[in-house]
């Protein structure tokens, strides 16, 4: 049997104000109905009640891991879905490209959504700093990753990005004795990044045109790398991956799954659905199950565009027309909530259907916030989600006699 999970990054909201509904629950969504329908519903604390899932916790717990005792930090799970091998000991950072003006006050935290670092990066790939290998390499969008190899280092440094605009930069501080040599490479490659990509063409050329320069890295979410269980001997499944985010491929990259790059696949709204869905046919055919997701509900709403994200929850559905076909079971839900009027993560439960032969369906005929809370599900975790599955395609294992 073949299991396909769906998870809509960032898809579950809150009413909105003059509405009354969530974006969900203003779209017209035929195929997620149809899915609630067929299905057992619930609602999913990615984690638990009352904490606020990042991608990569959520997705660990989501895939049957419990964070709080397998989390490595961001980073080293963003290097290794960059396609960066990580070897013991490597210390890792989540890397935004941002904007600052001259008096180093923060401007842009995602330097206007800079679609492509690629040509930064080969600029940044010539920084040497003594006393540590430095591997760099954007990823999506305005992301990218940092990796610090060589003696002495450690993760406990604090973050420069000050999570605000109009303020000024912070420098890296160590948070313990051992990570001071960390914070001082941390330091010196910052200043040398943002020397070279104040100059730039690329840059000038985005200053000409009136759009913010990508010409100040932001690095945040250390972590040093170490080896987790593989999928398939904790669950007896095969995996495979879907997803543009290099967060979520890294997350199953080091769970040991199969990933894959998809070069028109983006974490926005302009990603290339039909490619995603031919890409996960084929995964299936490889692997017993596939996790697919999708980033481009949670990008419109950090950015607070209400209507977008319910065009695109609407177009999103019309592809699940063909993905409902292609596994004998098929989780849909989200990773988290990112309401359109918070425009960050919320501890909210999400949505959840699960469809499949020897599902027991209930009653619910919506796919949404508040109608899956009526469903047989109930309200579970996350990390409960994978064994759920699991028993549903008869791979479990009897505890006890």
């Amino acid at each position: 049997m073949k299991a396909l999970m769906v998870v809509c990054d960032g898809l579950a909201d809150r009413p909105i104000r003059g509405w009354g509904l969530t974006p969900l629950e203003k779209a017209r969504t035929p195929n997620m109905d149809e899915l609630a329908r067929r299905g057992i519903c619930g609602m999913m604390d990615p984690i638990a009640p009352g904490i606020t899932p990042g991608s990569d916790t959520a997705h660990l717990s989501l895939l049957g891991y419990d964070p709080f005792k397998t989390y490595l930090g961001r980073g080293p799970f963003e290097a290794a879905g960059a396609g960066i091998s990580l070897k013991r000991g490597d210390v890792a950072f989540r890397v935004n490209f941002a904007t600052v003006d001259k008096n180093l006050l923060l401007k842009d935290r995602r330097a206007g959504r800079l679609r492509d670092g690629g040509e930064l990066e080969k600029l940044l790939r010539e920084i040497k700093v003594d006393g540590v290998e430095i591997i760099f390499k954007s990823t999506s969008s305005h992301r990218a990753v940092l990796v610090l190899r060589g003696k002495g280092l450690s993760h406990e440094v604090s973050s420069n990005d000050p999570h605000l605009t109009g303020v000024k930069v912070k420098a890296i501080e160590p948070l313990s004795g051992r990570a001071k040599k960390t914070a001082r490479v941390l330091n010196e490659f910052i200043k040398k990044a943002h020397e070279l990509l104040d100059k730039a063409p690329l840059n000038l050329e985005r200053e000409e045109r009136g759009l913010p320069p990508a010409n100040y890295l932001l690095i945040r979410g250390g972590g040093t790398f170490s080896a987790l269980e593989p999928l398939e001997k904790k669950f007896s499944l095969k995996g495979g991956c879907v997803a543009a985010a290099a967060l979520v491929r890294g997350v199953c990259r080091l769970l040991g799954m199969q990933t894959v790059e998809i070069p028109t696949s983006t974490t926005g709204i302009d990603t290339d659905l039909e490619a995603e869905e031919k890409k996960v046919e084929e995964m299936l055919e490889k692997n017993d199950f596939v996790l697919y997701s999708v980033k481009g509900f949670d990008e419109v709403s950090h950015d607070g565009q209400v209507e977008k994200k319910v065009e695109f929850t609407e177009r999103f559905d019309e592809h699940l027309s063909r993905l409902k076909e292609l596994a004998d079971f098929l989780i849909l839900t989200a990773d988290h909530t990112t309401p359109v009027e918070v425009r960050e993560h919320t501890a909210d439960p999400v949505p959840l259907v699960i469809v499949g032969p020897g599902v027991r369906t209930d009653e619910v005929e919506r796919f949404g916030e508040r109608a899956c809370a009526r469903g047989g599900l109930g309200r579970i975790r996350g990390v409960e989600l994978l064994p759920i599955l699991v028993n549903l395609m008869g791979k479990s294992k009897k505890f006890g006699a």
